[in-house]
C-alpha cells in the first residue's frame, strides 16, 4: 500500500517523505486505515515492522482534524500519551515523533529518569501535545500535577509484554485509571505477543480494539543470517578477535547477559586495539545517550550491551550482532538479532555457544522453529589476546570491588521502588527527602509517670555495688564470705 492512497493531510505526507517512506509495511497497512476511521486497535508484529510510524501517522492525523479541546492554565495537558517501558524506547519514539510530525504544529515531550529532573518538569509545565515517558516519571510529575491526563485524547500502550516483564504494570494502571472514559479517546496497543495478559490491558481500558496479528513465516528477520559456533570459555575471546578481523563491518553489537561481563568485554577490546563502549542499565543516562548517538551515526564501531538494547532501538546499518552469551530467555534472542537487518537490510548474527549458554539453545532454536547453523572454526580464526599489565589488574579489581560496594549498599536505586523491576507510587522527587542536608535528631522519650505523692509505688531493688565498696559496713551486717 502507497502512503497516497490513504488521503493523509498535507504536513503528515511531508514527515513521511521526510522519513523516506513509500510503501507501508504489513503491520501498517492493516493498521492504518482502522486507526484512521477512528478505530482502537491492538497489535501485534515482529521487532523493526514500523509500528511507532503506524501510530504516530494515525495519531497526527487526527490531531489535524480535530479540534484542541481547552488546556488548563498552568499545568501541561498533552492531547497524546505514549507510554513506554524503557528509556531507550522513549527516546526513540520521541525521535520518530520528531521526525514525522516535523510540519505539523504539534510540540512534542519525552519525560524519563536518568537526567535533569527539574527542567523535564519545567518544560512539562509549559504544555505539550504530545508527551512521551516511561511510567515511573510520569507518575512522579502526575502526584505533583505538573500535567493532567483529563485532556488526552490518544493513548499509545507501547511494548506491553515489556511493562509485564519489568513489572510496570501496576504503575500502568494507575495511569490509565486517571485517564478520560475509553470511549472518549482512542487507544493503541502494539505488542510483541498478545498473550492474555495483555489482552487483559484491551478489556479493561480500550474501547472494542480490533486485533491485529501479523505473522510472519518465521519469527525472526527474514534477512539475518545465522550462524553459532561451538567453543571453549578460554578460547572464546581469542575467537571474537578473528571474527572481528574476518567480518569487518562498521557497526557491530554485541550482547552480554550481565553489566560485569559487559564491561569486562569493553577493556578487553579496548587493550586489543578495537574502540568499544559499553551500554548497561546503571550507566549514567547522558552518557548512555552520547554512546548511542556515537554508534548510530558511526563514530563508534562496537557497541556491547545488556538486554537494555534488544528492544525499542532503530539504529540504521548494523552490519553484525554477536551474542557473547546467548539470552535464557529464547525470545529475547529474536529481539537481540532484530537489531541487523531493518527496514529491509540484510545483517549477520553469530552466536558464540560456550559449556554454561549451550543448554538455552534447545530452546531457542525450537522458540524460532529452525536449527541454527553451526560453523566450525579454523587454527588460524583464533587470534592471541594482549593481556593486561599486573598494575591494570590491580586496577580493574579495585573499580570492581568498588562497584559492588557501591551496588550492595544503594543497590539497583534506578529501577527498583518497592517490589521487582518497579517503583512505588509514594516517591514524588528523584533523590531521598533528606538528601544533601542533615536529618533532624528524633525526639527524647517522654518521662516515665511519677507516682502521686503519697501513693504507694512498686518497691524499687538497690544495685549493690559488691566487694570494692568504701566506706564501713552497716552495724549488724554479716560479714563478707
Amino acid at each position: 500500500m502507497d502512503f497516497a492512497s490513504l488521503d493523509l493531510p498535507e504536513p503528515v505526507m511531508q514527515g513521511i517523505r521526510e522519513a523516506g517512506f513509500v510503501k507501508a509495511t504489513p503491520i501498517q497497512e492493516a493498521a492504518l486505515p482502522l486507526a484512521l476511521r477512528g478505530k482502537d486497535v491492538a497489535g501485534q508484529s515482529q521487532t523493526g515492522t514500523g509500528k511507532t510510524a503506524a501510530f504516530l501517522i494515525a495519531a497526527f492525523t487526527k490531531m489535524l482534524r480535530t479540534p484542541a479541546p481547552p488546556a488548563p492554565a498552568g499545568t501541561g495537558a498533552p492531547r497524546m500519551l505514549v507510554i513506554a517501558p524503557t528509556r531507550e524506547l522513549v527516546v526513540q519514539i520521541d525521535s520518530d515523533a520528531r521526525l514525522l510530525g516535523r510540519f505539523t504544529p504539534f510540540r512534542t515531550l519525552a519525560v524519563y529518569g536518568g537526567i535533569d529532573y527539574a527542567k523535564q518538569r519545567d518544560a512539562l509545565a509549559a504544555g505539550c501535545d504530545l508527551l512521551v515517558g516511561t511510567p515511573g516519571r510520569l507518575i512522579d510529575y502526575l502526584k505533583q500535577r505538573v500535567w493532567t491526563p483529563r485532556r488526552v485524547e490518544i493513548l499509545v500502550i507501547d511494548e506491553a509484554d515489556r511493562m509485564f516483564d519489568m513489572g510496570f504494570i501496576a504503575d500502568l494502571r494507575f495511569i490509565l485509571r486517571r485517564l478520560p472514559p475509553h470511549e472518549k479517546r482512542q487507544s493503541y496497543l502494539f505488542s510483541a505477543t498478545l498473550s492474555f495478559r495483555v489482552l487483559e490491558l484491551t478489556w479493561e481500558f480500550m474501547n472494542n480494539p480490533s486485533q491485529i496479528t501479523i505473522m510472519p513465516q518465521q519469527k525472526t528477520a527474514e534477512r539475518v543470517e545465522q550462524s553459532l559456533f561451538h567453543v571453549g570459555r578460554d578460547e572464546k575471546f581469542p575467537l571474537l578477535l578473528g571474527l572481528l578481523r574476518r567480518e569487518g563491518g562498521d557497526r557491530i553489537l554485541i550482547f552480554s547477559n550481565t553489566r560485569e561481563e559487559a564491561r569486562r568485554l569493553e577493556d578487553r577490546l579496548i587493550r586489543n586495539g578495537w574502540e568499544t563502549r559499553a551500554l548497561t542499565g546503571d550507566v549514567d543516562q547522558k552518557r548512555r545517550l552520547k554512546i548511542l548517538n556515537d554508534f548510530k551515526e558511526g563514530r563508534l564501531p562496537i557497541l556491547v550491551a545488556t538486554d537494555v538494547a534488544s528492544r525499542g532501538l532503530h539504529i540504521e546499518a548494523v552490519s553484525h550482532v554477536v551474542n557473547w552469551d546467548l539470552p535464557q530467555d529464547a525470545e529475547d534472542y529474536v529481539h537481540r538479532i532484530g537489531r541487523t537487518a531493518r527496514a529491509g537490510a540484510g545483517g549477520k548474527a553469530i552466536g558464540l555457544v560456550d559449556e554454561s549458554s549451550a543448554l538455552a539453545l534447545e530452546a531457542i532454536e525450537k522458540f524460532i522453529g529452525q536449527k541454527i547453523a553451526v560453523e566450525w572454526a579454523d587454527d588460524d580464526l583464533f587470534m592471541s589476546e594482549i593481556k593486561p599489565t599486573s598494575e591494570e589488574r590491580r586496577r580493574y579489581a579495585e573499580e570492581r570491588r568498588a562497584r559492588l560496594a557501591a551496588r550492595d549498599r544503594f543497590g539497583d536505586r534506578g529501577r527498583d521502588r518497592g517490589r521487582p523491576g518497579g517503583r512505588s507510587h509514594g516517591r514524588l522527587h528523584p533523590e531521598p527527602p533528606h538528601a544533601g542536608r542533615s536529618t533532624p535528631a528524633p525526639p527524647p522519650p517522654p518521662p516515665p509517670p511519677q507516682p502521686a505523692e503519697g501513693a504507694s509505688g512498686p518497691r524499687r531493688r538497690r544495685r549493690r555495688r559488691g566487694r570494692g565498696r568504701s566506706g564501713p559496713r552497716p552495724e549488724g551486717s554479716p560479714p563478707s564470705s
